[in-house]
């Protein structure tokens, strides 16, 4: 169960994906002078070393953010700072997880509520995250923490959940969890990743979302070549709840560019509506 560990992956084409969306989320969030919550089910260790054993095992990042040109992608500046930010040298040598890209939109007023259960990475995000009053990190079970900090006193925010998917129950428990927190905190944005190795699974799991009564659902997602079966993830996806008006329109501007510049022969994407209002 704690087998998993982000940092072979850091990186990747499908953090790209998740980051984009996380991003547009949390802009229009700190539009408003009201105070947010996030929440992070499955945040990793905050930041990753791209020249470390694990990253550069797989390398995994040299077919994802170092294939982008940010000139290509003016419509992606935000992302791109926040990278430079932690690579001062003007190297990609870091790569920021989804905790640490929150940190860059927390005011004073807002929170986060970081869950990681991996005891190394628990203590890495600790580090990565220190210093900061408005932060909080658990070492615990972030499908279990999300229920009990909803609805949050705020009454806006973010939720993220990414798990590895290590356990095939995950891709059931993914919508059961979320259903449960919709109930609770039904004007939360939801953003929920998802590999796809099988699509069969991924076609159940958005089922499953059409037929809740859940309104308000698009699904985003990028795959790099046709879709297989038991070679691995080919594609990953994000399926977001009550999205900002806001990011339909950059999605459909950027994933036919990330195709172009990180797909292979097959390649696709999908930018649309589950559920409408």
């Amino acid at each position: 169960m704690l087998s998993y560990r982000h940092s072979f992956h850091a990186g990747n084409y499908a953090d790209v994906l998740k980051h984009i969306v996380q991003i547009e989320i949390l802009e229009h969030l700190t539009k408003k002078d009201s105070p947010f919550d996030y929440i992070d089910t499955h945040a990793g260790a905050g930041l990753y070393n791209l020249k470390s054993e694990h990253a550069t095992k797989l390398q995994e990042y040299t077919q994802g953010i170092a294939k982008l040109n940010p000139d290509e992608y003016p419509e992606l500046t935000t992302y791109f700072d926040i990278l430079s930010k932690q690579n001062s040298s003007g190297k990609l040598s870091f790569y920021p997880g989804s905790p640490l890209i929150a940190t860059s939109f927390l005011r004073k007023r807002d929170r986060a509520w970081l869950y990681e259960l991996h005891p190394k990475d628990a203590e890495l995000l600790l580090k990565n995250t220190a210093n900061r009053k408005n932060i909080r990190v658990m070492r615990d079970d972030g499908f279990k923490g999300l229920l009990s900090l909803l609805p949050p006193v705020s009454r806006r925010g973010l939720v993220l959940v990414d798990p590895s998917y290590e356990i095939k129950t995950d891709y059931g428990k993914v919508f059961t969890v979320l259903a449960e927190a919709y109930k609770k905190f039904p004007t939360g944005t939801y953003a929920l990743w998802y590999p796809v190795v099988d699509r069969k699974i991924i076609d159940q799991l958005e089922r499953k979302f059409i037929r809740s009564g859940i309104k308000k659902i698009q699904r985003f997602e990028l795959g790099i070549a046709r879709d297989q079966f038991g070679t691995g993830m080919s594609a990953s996806g994000m399926i977001v709840i009550n999205p900002p008006w806001t990011l339909m329109n950059k999605m459909s501007q950027v994933l036919p560019k990330l195709v172009n510049s990180l797909g292979g022969e097959g390649a696709f994407y999908k930018c649309d509506e589950l559920v409408g209002e």
